[in-house]
């Protein structure tokens, strides 16, 4: 029984050490086993939304396009899904430079076995901090590195990603709803019209919402309005750090 038990044990270890097994690479460092490159992997995909909420041009824009449906009037219309699905695509869009440089420096060295995984990791950082910092008003980048009492840095990409996400939130919040505001005006003006109209004709129990509602989407699809509201979105992104 212990003959046969020992050549099982033996054969458990062994795989346990082939599952950790790290391997020494020309660049320095180490490369890991695939199993544990799989298990960095499925841990990077649960924090993906996290990443894509405070990191890309997500909020931005599914803030605008909320705001967008709310000054149509229409409640439902388009759905969350279709909504949330096309700011992710205006967001691979947007962000297509700075996934493209990622790519280039860290992940391709990275699955060649060129470069080790941290350090993949801090050149996969910088791209994101380039187009983060360009979107980031500078009272917003003092304002939290006043409230984390940290030392002025050197260079903007110097700046901890403690300080910079919660800056560069900050910042397309204001910016989504200074657009948000823009949205409004025209949209306003047609609720207020009508409004006036219905009063001054005594029909003060027809809803004004329903009356607007066809003038609104008249003057959105004259003027082109989701290719001008895309169009206008995508270029409101200023272009990432040299």
């Amino acid at each position: 029984m212990f003959c046969v038990a020992a050549p099982v044990a033996l054969a458990q270890d062994a795989t346990a050490i082939e599952l950790l097994r790290t391997k020494p690479i020309a660049g320095g460092g180490q490369a890991y086993s695939l199993t544990l490159q799989a298990l960095g992997l499925m841990t990077l995909l649960t924090l993906l939304p996290a990443i894509i909420l405070s990191m890309t041009a997500f909020t931005r824009i599914v803030i605008v396009l909320g705001l967008l449906r709310q000054a149509l009037g229409t409640a439902q219309t388009p759905p969350n899904q279709v909504i949330v699905g096309l700011a992710l695509f205006l967001t691979f869009f947007v962000m297509a430079p700075t996934l493209d440089e990622v790519q280039r420096v860290a992940l391709q060295p990275y699955v060649a076995e060129s470069i080790p995984f941290e350090t993949a990791l801090e050149r996969a950082v910088d791209p994101m901090k380039k187009f983060m910092l360009a979107q980031t008003r500078e009272s917003d980048l003092k304002l939290f590195m006043d409230l984390a009492k940290t030392p002025p840095v050197k260079a903007p990409l110097d700046t901890p990603l403690s300080v910079l996400l919660p800056s560069f939130l900050t910042s397309e919040l204001r910016t989504a709803f200074t657009i948000g505001f823009l949205i409004y005006i025209p949209f306003l003006v047609i609720d207020l019209v009508v409004a006036s109209v219905l009063m001054s004709m005594g029909m003060m129990m027809v809803s004004p919402v329903m009356i607007a509602l066809p003038f609104k989407f008249l003057l959105f699809v004259l003027v082109d309005g989701w290719a001008l509201i895309l169009g206008s979105l995508a270029a409101s992104f200023a272009a990432p750090l040299p």
